[in-house]
């Protein structure tokens, strides 16, 4: 039984959606979700008000006309969202929990592949599969999907992302493009990446069949660790606990770590030709989602 709460929060998301798809993320969000979001179609000539940037200058200098190349909207692309629901995601040092976020994150998602047409399916991962929705269409469709995000029942397991990218790759759907959101602190992704992981061997492979986008969802206190004294600490995953100096050259090292262990994260991402997006479950993610897809449909 879905409480009134979550039916609220799902209807809330539809509204916001919404609203963002009539007004300026609509261009940039169909087509950043399609990559390029063009197919070639045919050369033609120009016409007043055509993009100059589709001008091909070759062809209108061999028929001493100004031509254009002419694109139709791809269509029918596969979109997938691995969402990670491990304990790690059962974390906040603010009002949201980062699973939470996670959840709001990719409902929007969802809702802008349906306005435009496209399957969504839904991979929900710990250290194992832990619920898997094929893609398909329409919006009762994307609504099972969202109520699926947000009534999950806690995950007290690790993490295992290699895993969830094992499944999505063995799922073998042409034109697809893969969103993983995770805050991507995993077993088979030590604190400091390595070429040599397993991850990321992984992460190279289905990079190469899908376009994937990795959303990084972490905590403010996960980036930068406050200078709080003595805490004890306890691991959400193997409830491994102690004693933590958040002071002086203890918080220096912990925050060297923290900031290492991103860069070194940055770089895999970038080596496998995977595009990352960070937000914070502390603030309101929109405006950085929208900020991506504008910087990834510049030419």
């Amino acid at each position: 039984m879905i409480s009134s709460e979550i039916l609220k929060k799902i209807k809330e998301i539809e509204i916001y959606t919404s609203r963002l798809l009539t007004g300026s993320l609509v261009g940039d969000s169909r087509s950043a979700i399609k990559g390029s979001g063009l197919e070639f179609d045919q050369i033609r000539e120009y016409q007043m008000g055509d993009d100059v940037r589709f001008i091909d200058w070759r062809a209108s200098a061999r028929m001493d006309k100004l031509l254009v190349k002419q694109y139709i909207e791809e269509r029918n692309r596969t979109v997938l969202l691995a969402v990670d629901v491990s304990a790690s995601t059962f974390f906040s040092s603010g009002v949201d929990l980062k699973k939470m976020s996670m959840a709001q994150i990719a409902s929007v998602l969802a809702l802008v592949a349906d306005a435009g047409k496209d399957h969504v399916g839904l991979l929900l991962f710990s250290d194992e599969i832990e619920n898997y929705i094929p893609p398909a269409t329409g919006r009762k469709h994307v609504r099972s999907i969202m109520q699926q995000l947000f009534t999950h029942a806690p995950s007290k397991k690790g993490t295992d992302i290699s895993t969830a990218l094992n499944y999505a790759a063995n799922l073998k759907r042409r034109d697809t493009i893969l969103f993983v959101l995770s805050d991507f602190i995993s077993s088979d992704l030590p604190g400091i990446a390595s070429a040599s992981t397993g991850f990321s061997k992984n992460l190279k492979g289905i990079a190469a069949k899908y376009d994937v986008i990795a959303i990084r969802c972490l905590d403010t206190n996960e980036q930068k660790f406050p200078a709080v004294g003595f805490l004890c600490v306890q691991d959400c995953e193997s409830d491994n606990s102690g004693i933590v100096h958040a002071k002086s050259k203890g918080l220096h090292n912990i925050n060297v770590f923290l900031e290492a262990r991103r860069l070194e994260q940055d770089k895999l991402f970038t080596s496998c030709g995977v595009d990352c997006v960070d937000v914070t479950n502390n603030k309101h993610f929109m405006g950085d989602l929208i900020k991506f897809f504008r910087r990834r449909m510049r030419y």
